[in-house]
């Protein structure tokens, strides 16, 4: 396991539009533990394959609740709305205000290759969202309402 380079916005990785993944191989596995390592010793909630440099439809997600791996991903269903801050590992020291699904119904495919469908709101939902527009190669300071310089 090791933690991976975080692309920093201006990389043009971070702009392309991912491929979708063929098949979930031990190679795959490899990067998403990777992934993870990278998210937890960066202290995020979320990281898409893209930010490590590799333009591939693989996100990680932990909001708390415990590692989400998508491959994959696809959001089928949004509901509601909810304005809310977003930083992003790829922009530090920059925040802003971005509009949001308040719900998402997402389908995708896990590490043992099995296809999921999970049902997210609050933060879940946001951080699923910010993830995905990574794999459209959108950031979010791309649709933020405002944006702003973290404090010290």
């Amino acid at each position: 396991m090791a933690s991976l380079e975080i692309k920093k916005a201006g990389n043009p990785v971070l702009k392309e539009i991912c491929k979708p993944v063929d098949r979930v191989d031990s190679k795959l596995r490899k990067l998403l533990d990777d992934m993870a390592d990278t998210l937890y010793d960066a202290n995020g909630v979320g990281l898409a394959a893209p930010q490590v440099g590799i333009p591939i439809r693989v996100v990680v997600i932990d909001v708390g609740d415990g590692l989400i791996e998508m491959v994959n991903p696809v959001i089928r269903y949004k509901e509601g709305e909810q304005l809310g801050a977003e930083g992003c590992l790829s922009v530090p020291g920059i925040f802003g205000d971005v509009k949001r699904a308040e719900v998402v119904k997402v389908e995708f495919t896990d590490r043992k290759n099995k296809r999921k469908v999970l049902t997210g709101s609050g933060l879940l939902a946001r951080c699923i969202q910010h993830e995905l527009d990574h794999l459209e190669g959108r950031l979010f300071i791309d649709i933020a309402e405002s944006l702003r310089r973290e404090e010290d």
